[in-house]
């Protein structure tokens, strides 16, 4: 077999239409792009959410635009300067609504490392950011991870 003997298979490669080519050819006169129009003439159409002139919606309302994660968790954010002086106990969720520094317990919580620990702290909570981690450690404190319900 040499490279002029290759073929399409049999059936696969049609002839391409010839459009504009009289009423006998079916597809004559406006060649298959119907009564005129926008999207009758050559070259690109418009954009895909053009509103015909009409200001688009992506400007009317700018805040429709980009992309929103809706798997995105929303932390409860405690800085360390609010536990600095923290009464003794174990830091859990729980204590931490019960003494007002966060509202509720439906998001899960995160320790920032923002401010000074004097005292060992034994912290339960979702999320510990690395400062705040070495910051209680330094201090003979204990940070226990626990799991957020989805």
């Amino acid at each position: 077999m040499k490279l002029h003997d290759l073929k399409p298979a049999p059936g696969s490669h049609r002839k391409a239409k010839r459009v504009g080519r009289g009423h006998g050819s079916g597809k004559g006169k406006t060649s298959g792009k119907g009564m005129g129009g926008q999207k009758a003439r050559s070259g690109p159409n418009p954009y895909p959410h053009f509103e015909g002139g009409q200001n688009p919606l992506v400007r009317r309302m700018p805040y429709k635009r980009g992309f929103t994660n809706i798997f995105r968790v929303e932390y409860t954010i405690v800085n360390l300067e609010t536990l600095a002086d923290w009464n003794g106990g174990e830091i859990t969720p729980e204590s931490l609504r019960d003494a007002g520094l966060i509202k509720n317990l439906k998001q899960p919580v995160k320790v920032l490392g923002d401010g000074d620990v004097a005292a060992a702290l034994q912290v339960r909570v979702h999320k510990v950011s690395a400062s705040a981690r070495s910051k209680i450690e330094a201090a003979g404190g204990s940070i226990q991870l626990i799991e957020a319900e989805a």
